[in-house]
């Protein structure tokens, strides 16, 4: 008997749980939004959890190092089909995202699931539907 793998749509890198154990001690709790603009507008926010009001046009995608992190359903169209990990650079964006003054920016790498793994979400993923 085939043995199910469980999916997680997003990821983190160690990096980027350093720099989210820094601003959870400044900040508290935080949550993310990947929005689907352009520019700085596409790179993953970090806002203090509830700052940022999610709509009826988010969807959760799942916690990443206790974090919860939604996108925008259309955006999601897009990137139903990838694993997205938070990872983060040093550089500064300009954006609202609470980890730009510390000179680093969080970023988001994808990568295509492979049929095993899209099947798994089919499973145990209401979004995949």
């Amino acid at each position: 008997m085939a043995q199910s793998i469980q999916v997680k749509r997003v990821t983190v890198t160690k990096e980027a749980k350093k720099v989210i154990d820094q601003l959870r001690e400044k900040h508290g709790d935080l949550m993310f939004h990947q929005s689907g603009g352009c520019c700085d507008g596409s790179s993953p926010m970090c806002y203090e959890d509830g700052d940022f009001k999610v709509g009826g046009s988010d969807i959760k995608l799942g916690e990443v190092y206790g974090c919860p992190f939604y996108m925008a359903r259309d955006q999601f169209e897009y990137w139903k089909h990838t694993q997205l990990t938070l990872d983060v650079k040093s550089g500064r964006g300009s954006s609202f995202s609470i980890e730009i003054p510390m000179g680093v920016r969080f970023i988001i790498q994808s990568r295509m699931f492979t049929e095993e793994e899209l099947q798994a979400l089919e499973k145990q993923d209401p979004l995949s539907a």
